[in-house]
């Protein structure tokens, strides 16, 4: 087990293991009994945010991460307690297996179960295309990853024509310059790459983002393979695209909000934990702007 990957190990996890249960809370602050003694009072402390650790009764062994508890618990049982050993014990005891830290996206949109497809084709609507228009993307590059859906609210019993991206689990992603939402399961899209042997792949945000980059390659489809996410709750089903597929380069592309760089962070964190995969984040190329395709729209001064 790596150093990176140790350390998203929840030390929660790792005192369960060791047969340790929370005695109270205060916040995010976890106190339980320590491992390094007996004790009638409970002194140790967790912060389940940071996930760092502190032990008021110790002086040895204060605190830290996951690896410096086993390594302290280790060292109470007069055992070897360098970190190679302390790697091993967790690997041994918490089958740790890598899962990228999810994030809630405020601006996510539920499956419309109201919503019935009526028929999706090829892009003719001229006020999808004049809205394309408005965010930067031409007609062609619209139609190369769009289709034109016709859509029937079961609700209001209107229909109304959107923009529609297909994700991988038959679900349509649905835009107009009103509306966002999805109709079917709400999923990833994945895109491959004009080229095999480019072993990098890029993640992106939403579909905006992404077409927003091709058309900056005046249209030019992406050597490497893309993710669209759709949204940041598809975190975990994005990174399985990722894990063990033999990528070298993962290049993110994510909002500039609070939402986006927890992503970004999130990110960082999983790639550590996969073999030679080197995490590049994109998104200071667009700042200050929210996303690449606010950025887009700023450079060609729509």
């Amino acid at each position: 087990m790596k150093i990176e990957q140790a350390k998203l190990i929840p030390i929660s996890d790792i005192l369960d293991k060791l047969g340790l249960k929370p005695q109270r809370k205060n916040g995010q602050e976890v106190c339980y009994f320590s491992p390094l003694r007996s004790e009638k009072t409970p002194s140790l402390w967790v912060n389940t945010h940071t996930n760092l650790w502190k032990d008021f009764g110790d002086v040895k062994w204060e605190g830290g991460d996951g690896i410096n508890l086993v390594r302290a618990y280790l060292d109470a049982q007069g055992v070897q307690s360098d970190v190679s050993a302390a790697l091993r014990w967790l690997d041994n005891m918490t089958g740790f297996v890598p899962s990228i830290r999810p994030v809630s996206d405020p601006d996510d949109t539920p499956t419309e179960k109201s919503l019935v497809l009526r028929h999706a084709d090829i892009l003719t609507n001229e006020r999808l295309i004049d809205y394309g228009y408005q965010r930067g993307i031409p007609e062609t590059i619209l139609r190369k990853y769009f289709d034109q859906a016709i859509v029937f609210n079961k609700k209001t019993q209107k229909k109304f024509y959107a923009l529609s991206m297909r994700n991988d689990r038959k679900g349509y992603e649905l835009r107009t310059p009103y509306f966002k939402g999805c109709l079917g399961k709400k999923y990833i899209t994945f895109i491959r790459g004009t080229d095999p042997n480019f072993k990098g792949i890029h993640v992106f945000e939403g579909a905006f983002d992404f077409v927003s980059v091709v058309t900056q390659q005046n249209g030019k489809p992406l050597r490497y393979d893309s993710l669209i996410l759709h949204s940041l709750s598809n975190l975990k089903k994005g990174s399985a695209y990722i894990k063990s597929f033999g990528y070298e380069r993962c290049f993110t592309w994510m909002d500039n909000d609070k939402p986006g760089l927890a992503a970004v962070t999130a990110w960082d964190d999983f790639c550590k934990t996969e073999h030679n995969l080197l995490h590049v984040p994109m998104n200071k190329l667009y700042a200050p702007y929210k996303d690449v395709n606010a950025a887009h729209i700023a450079q060609l001064e729509l």
